[in-house]
């Protein structure tokens, strides 16, 4: 199985927690052509703030370790070239770019250098703003959508974040299910 078959699995498991302009992409984009691939570049840094963006939707908690643990600082940017068509890209990355100039607006800092209490208010003030103007594709929202995508698809997240069943194994369609136990990551 491909990768962009695996994530549009998860990405239906995941149901409406992924926005439909996410699906959408996910569904119709199998075929992105060549030149559209890789219109934007990321460096680094913005790596980093994307995976720092990721880990305060996704902190480490004491079951489990974060986005960030899960390597989402480059797997965003990944999907951004490699599955987004190349208005999306852009959309994106001038998106990033406003969140570093609203992090020195608000703070005289850039993201990286913002505490936990300010990159959380920067977020909330990010999805306010979506919501406000009706934004099916944001920065804010394709970030969202690829840190749930790439977290709940990756080692950690369907191995610590949800209950998790070795395969091979049988299949048992009536597991019991215990008030509070986390969701099956595989059955």
């Amino acid at each position: 199985m491909d990768r962009r078959r695996a994530l549009k699995n998860v990405a239906i498991l995941l149901g409406t927690a992924i926005s439909s302009s996410t699906m959408a992409v996910l569904f119709e984009g199998f075929g992105i052509p060549e030149n559209e691939k890789n219109r934007v570049s990321f460096s680094s840094s913005d790596e980093e703030i994307l995976a720092e963006f990721a880990d305060i939707i996704l902190p480490t908690t004491k079951s489990s370790l974060g986005a960030k643990a899960a390597g989402l600082g480059t797997f965003i940017p990944m999907m951004v070239r490699d599955c987004f068509p190349a208005e999306i890209q852009l959309i994106f990355a001038s998106g990033l770019k406003q969140m570093e100039e609203k992090c020195m607006t608000m703070y005289n800092k850039n993201f990286l250098s913002l505490n936990i209490e300010e990159r959380q208010k920067i977020l909330v003030d990010l999805r306010t703003e979506t919501i406000e103007a009706k934004k099916t594709s944001s920065f804010f929202v394709i970030a969202r959508d690829l840190t749930l995508l790439g977290y709940f698809s990756s080692e950690i997240g369907c191995t610590q974040a949800r209950e998790y069943l070795p395969i091979p194994g049988r299949y048992d369609g009536s597991a019991e299910y215990k008030p509070g136990q986390k969701a099956w990551a595989t059955n």
